[in-house]
């Protein structure tokens, strides 16, 4: 699994001109899924995820998480994060599960998320046409894969 995890003010997501989901201050997940990725990436990604200490303390240095802060994420799905670029302009997104195996991925990293959180995560909508909006508070933005764990 891949993710883009940016520190926001708010963020929302809109499908076909409605607002779907919208969040305060917290996370904004980017999410990828490749066809190798199972169970012990959707626990260790969550974890890592809620416990990411990204948020200002009172030194104004950055030591806390969005649990911590009470804050909020939302999650959107980004088969794009495994896009492969080497040859060509067209990229390939071959590293992309199908939908078939990362709608279920998808789907249960965030009950998984939902969980190590302590409350409701927000969500897009798997495989729709999204306007994704943003303040990136910082600009904070990090990469993880779980395939780099070290």
């Amino acid at each position: 699994m891949r993710a883009v995890i940016q520190r926001v003010s708010r963020a929302s997501v809109t499908i076909d001109e409605n607002v779907k989901s919208f969040i305060n201050k917290g996370l904004l997940v980017l999410l990828g899924i490749e066809g190798a990725d199972g169970q012990e990436d959707i626990q260790w990604l969550s974890n890592k995820i809620t416990q990411l200490r990204v948020f200002n303390d009172d030194n104004n240095v950055m030591n806390r998480s969005v649990k911590d802060i009470d804050g909020e994420i939302l999650v959107i799905s980004q088969f794009t994060l495994y896009a492969k670029t080497k040859k060509g302009n067209r990229p390939s997104y071959i590293r992309a599960a199908k939908p078939e195996i990362s709608v279920p991925r998808y789907k249960a990293f965030v009950e998984q998320l939902s969980k190590d959180l302590g409350k409701e995560v927000q969500t897009g909508e798997f495989g729709a046409h999204m306007d994704v909006e943003l303040v990136n508070d910082g600009p904070v933005t990090i990469l993880i894969d779980t395939k780099n764990k070290e």
